[in-house]
Parts: C-alpha cells; structure tokens; sequence
C-alpha cells in the first residue's frame, strides 16, 4: 500500500512557517504605534471590535443623563446664528436649575466675549445660581507652544468645573474612545475631559487622587485608562438618549420632572456645526459629540469600564496559539488539521465575544486568530503541496508496473504502510516458445513489430485482473499479484490472467496470420507458483525498480520451463493449486525436482485452456 497520507511532517519547515507569522504580526502591532494610519492587523481588530458591540445590541440607558440640543429646530424656531446669543443660553440654564437638574454640562465655546455685555452678564448669573454647571476648556499647543483657553471672565469663578472636550477618532476616523485628561505645563495640572468632570460631579467625589495613562483614580472608583484614553461603552447608535430642542426648553415646553435630579448636557447636535462623528454602532449616522459625552458619562456612572488586556498577555496568547499551531500541524491529514483550525477560531471568537460584551474585558483577537488560520492552513496547504507531488511521482514510478485504475486505489488505501515488505504473493512467469530462434530469422523492425504489440497485449491482461508487471526479460513476462494493493485472492487472479494471455495470444495469432507476421509456431509457457517473498523498492536514487526477490519466483521461472517438458502451456505449483482448485479445473500432471532446487514439486494443468 502507499503511504500517500502520511508524509512525514518536517518539523523545522513548521517551525520555521510559525517563527515567521509570528514575527510578522509582532511587527504589524510595532508598526501600528508608528504610523497615523491602522495596518491591516489592526484595522481587523477594530471592526472585530465593533462587531462584537453591534452583536452586543443597545442598552437602554438608566436614565440619569439626558440632552438639551441645539438642534436644526431650535435654528429655525428662534432664527438666531451660531454662536447663539448667551442670554438665550442663560435662559435654558434658569429652567433647568428650577427644574431640579443634578448636574448640568454646557458642551459650548466661552473662549471670547460675547457681543452684547448684558448676554454675558446674564449667562454668568444664570450659571452662579445654578451652582451645578461644568464647562469646556482647551488646551492647544503650536510650534513648541503651548496656551490655556479657560472660559472669559467671570465663568471661571462661577462654574463648579471645567474640562476638555478631548473627542478623539482612532485612526479610522471611528470614535471609540475620549482623551480622559490632558495635562497643562502652563499651569502645571492635568485637566480631566468634561464629561468626566460632570461624572465626578454627579457622583459628588473629589478631584482624582491619581492621574496616569493607564488609570484615574477617586475616592471609591477606579477608571481604567489605554494610553490616556477612556474606552467608551457605548448604550447604542446616535438618539438613543433624550434629546430635547434648546428652544423648547428655553420657552418651558417640558415638566419639571423631566430634567429633575438629572444629568443634563447641552450641546450641539446639529450637522451644520460639524459637531458629528462615525461611531462603532453608527458609521453612517454619525452621532454628535454631546452624545458621545453622554455615553462616556454614562459608561462611568454603571462602571461598565472596558478593560483591555495588557500587551504582555497578547504576545504571551500569540506565543501559545502559535503553539498549539504546531501541534495541529503536526497531524498527517491537512483536512483534519483544517477542521480544528475552524472549530479553535470559533471557539476563541466565541470566548473574546463573551469576555467583551459580558463581563467588558477584551484582549487582541485579530492576531490570534490569524496566528491560527495562518500558522495552520499554510503548513497544511504545503503538505498538500507536497502530498501532490508525492502522488505524482508515485503514480509516475507505479505506472510502470500497474494498472491506473490500481494505482488510483493505491492512492485511496488509508492504513497505508511501508513499501518494503515480506509478504505471500503468486509469481506468474511466462515467456515465448523458441523465440531467439524466431527472430534470428527476422530483422530487427520486424522483432519489435512482433514484440510490442504482445508485450502490450500480455500486459493490459495482467494490469485488468489487479497484476503488477515486475520487468520484462528479453520476450519474458516477470508478473506478481498481491502487492502494492493487497488481494487475498492473488493465486485465482494470477491463474485467471494466465487463461486470458492465452485468450489474447490467439487474437494477437490470427492477426498476424492475417498480415504475415506470424510465421510459424507462435506458442508462450506459463509457470505459476506461491509463497512468501520480499517485495519493495530496489536500486539507487538514479535508477529504482518495484520488484520481488526469494526462490518463489526461480520455481516459477523452473515450472515455465517444464511446460516444454510436459506439453502444458501453463502449470501450477501445488501451493498454486490449494488456493484454485475450487475456482479451476485442473489436473496432476507430475512430481519432481526442479532445476536448483532440493524439494520436488508437485505440478498441476490448467484443464480450461485455449
């Protein structure tokens, strides 16, 4: 049988497959801290990300933040333009203030002062009552230079908080994560982002005893950090949250129990404004940025804070799927290989998916999962390679020997096992009577003309009853059945081709009588016998033959000889005979010693011949 599924796997090209990968998606993550723009890996990890939180679904906010939107109606409706006059705004900050709001978070430019003095005068008053209301700051730097934008006088001394607007969209443009603070050497603070002030606010604790890039910390809560920034968990796609238009609450439209021991952010929603971004629930309609500080609110009040796993436990889960790659590689099948590789993506999908929308803690997927799909379908599709021509240069060797359609079986056999072997076949040895005188008589075209066209006939016989032809020697046939495809029934199979050459002789006979190129007696002698020999690869790696070696094939060659003696065309060893006789007529025909050998043998007929 041939070993065609089990090449052996050569462990240092596997090694060699996996270091590589490896090293490749470690340098994809390298170069993604360097570049502005996300490498293929890492785009791959952030619209995993977001398809994992679009699975998630929408999370209904608690209802503790709500928005006063300075929308397309509230433009229409009071026909102001932008900015809007900070009377106006004051008059929104007085009906919330009466209304009973916890915190209120005005997401709006009060760098300069406001045309009509009266307007400042009066958004300040409104704030001062309030007591409650956070307020943007920037921090801009330009040219090695740095400058602190804090609201005109006298909003600093009456707001309860200030903070930065720090919206920042990953390098796809998507917005997925806030900048939670930015520090001042202007006046030497870290300055938090403005929602986070109004969180802070609401949940009355003191500022942060601890500001770093991985965490904020406060009296009783921890914010995890990644570089610096908040991983906002998002409620759901844009308008999720209230919206309600700035002019209706200006004019009082809305209950006080609507904005009532609330968190209320007042800020633009308006696309003319330009305050609106793609978000990972969202890309098409972009969600304002008053929004986004409402799901980062909201995010730290449910302490729904997504915790990333830190790059040491990425590489070492990389290291160990790599691993577990080469194991699957070393399997000898590469369909196997490549159904674990699906059901080890699957379940590592399914694990980082539960981890992340449950229980909000993620690590790297793409890179593990690319460690598995690469790191195992690519040695498999090079064992497959190799397999290939493997069966190519198999089926090339073989055909010398057997039929196609054997061959093809061969390839099929899945307990395969060595070429080399000891093992009980049927030797069938034939050859042409008197031939070397014949052709002394005939010129050489005419010896080949008569040659081939037998040698081909004689050996399609042999190949259609699952034969394999050893060697021709001169116009001698040297044939065995049983191997490389194993046939209990080699000895019937061997007899049964014998019948048919003689068939096939007689066809080639009248042929040549026909064209007069058979002239005289053109008979063959076949010798059949059994037993135990070794068949396997023979010779050097120039030149390699498929044969059989043991004295079972000289008593086959010795009993073709006798069939001269007695007048058969073909003959059978005893041990030939045990296995046919129920398949075949035959007849005793002697018994005694042959040439070289020491034991006589007993010799039977084949009754049923042409």
């Amino acid at each position: 049988m041939l070993s065609i599924k089990k090449i052996p796997v050569q462990p240092y090209r596997i090694i060699f497959i996996l270091v590589g990968i490896v090293v490749l998606l470690l340098a994809d993550r390298l170069v993604s801290k360097l570049l502005d723009w996300p490498t293929p890996v890492e785009r791959l990890q952030l619209n995993l990300m977001d398809t994992a939180m679009r699975l998630r679904g929408t999370r209904t906010p608690a209802g503790q933040v709500v928005i006063v939107a300075i929308d397309d109606r509230s433009f229409d409706y009071t026909g102001y333009h932008w900015p809007w006059p900070r009377a106006y705004l004051a008059e929104i900050i007085k009906f919330l203030d009466a209304s009973g709001a916890r915190v209120i978070g005005l997401d709006v430019l009060l760098f300069g002062p406001d045309p009509d003095p009266q307007g400042d005068k009066a958004l300040a008053d409104a704030i001062a009552k309030a007591g409650n209301v956070v307020a943007v700051m920037n921090i801009s730097r330009s040219a090695g230079t740095e400058m602190l934008e804090l609201p005109v006088d006298p909003y600093p001394q009456v707001l309860v908080g200030m903070g930065i607007a720090g919206i920042q969209a990953d390098k796809d443009a998507i917005i997925r994560r806030v900048q939670a603070y930015d520090y001042s050497a202007y006046d030497e603070s870290n300055h938090l982002n403005w929602g986070l002030e109004v969180a802070r606010l609401s949940l009355g604790l003191p500022p942060a005893s601890l500001v770093s890039a991985d965490r904020l910390s406060f009296a009783g809560l921890d914010i995890p950090l990644q570089d610096g920034r908040l991983l906002v968990d998002y409620s759901g796609p844009p308008g999720t949250f209230p919206y309600y238009p700035a002019f209706q609450v200006a004019l009082g439209d809305y209950p006080a129990e609507t904005f009532k021991d609330k968190i209320v952010l007042i800020g633009s929603t308006s696309v003319t404004l330009q305050d609106v971004h793609p978000m990972p629930l969202s890309t098409q309609k972009r969600m304002p940025g008053v929004e986004v500080i409402a799901n980062l609110v909201e995010t730290v009040l449910s302490g729904r804070f997504r915790m990333v796993a830190p790059v040491t436990v990425d590489v070492l889960m990389l290291v160990v799927v790599a691993v577990f790659a080469g194991l699957v590689d070393r399997r000898r099948k590469p369909g196997s290989a490549i159904l674990i590789m699906l059901g080890a993506m699957l379940v590592l999908a399914v694990t980082w998916f539960l981890l992340s929308t449950r229980f909000n803690w993620q690590f790297e997927l793409a890179s593990p999962e690319l460690m598995l799909l690469l790191g195992i379908s690519i040695p498999s599709f090079d064992q497959s390679i190799g397999m290939e021509l493997e069966r190519r240069r198999l089926q090339k060797l073989f055909g010398q020997f057997v039929a196609p359609e054997i061959i093809s079986q061969m390839m099929n056999v899945p307990e395969a096992s060595q070429l080399n072997k000891r093992a009980n076949l049927t030797i069938l040895f034939s050859d042409i009577r008197n031939f070397t005188s014949l052709s002394e008589k005939l010129s050489p075209e005419e010896v080949i003309g008569i040659l081939n066209p037998y040698l081909e006939a004689m050996t399609s016989v042999i190949h259609r009853n699952g034969g394999t032809v050893d060697k021709y020697i001169g116009d001698a046939i040297v044939a065995f059945f049983g191997e490389p495809v194993p046939f209990t029934d080699h000895a019937v199979r061997a007899v049964r081709t014998a019948l048919e050459m003689r068939r096939e002789l007689e066809k080639l006979r009248q042929a040549g009588r026909r064209d007069g190129r058979f002239e005289g007696v053109f008979e063959i002698g076949i010798g059949i016998h059994t037993g135990d020999v070794f068949v396997g690869m023979i010779g050097s790696q120039q030149r390699l033959s498929y044969t059989v070696i043991g004295d079972v094939v000289n008593v086959a060659s010795r009993l073709q000889d006798q069939t001269k003696l007695h007048g058969c065309p073909i003959l059978l060893s005893g041990q030939v005979n045990e296995q046919v006789s129920d398949q075949f007529a035959t007849e005793f025909v002697a018994e005694g010693l042959l040439k070289g050998k020491q034991e006589t043998v007993r010799m039977y007929k084949v009754v049923d011949t042409v």
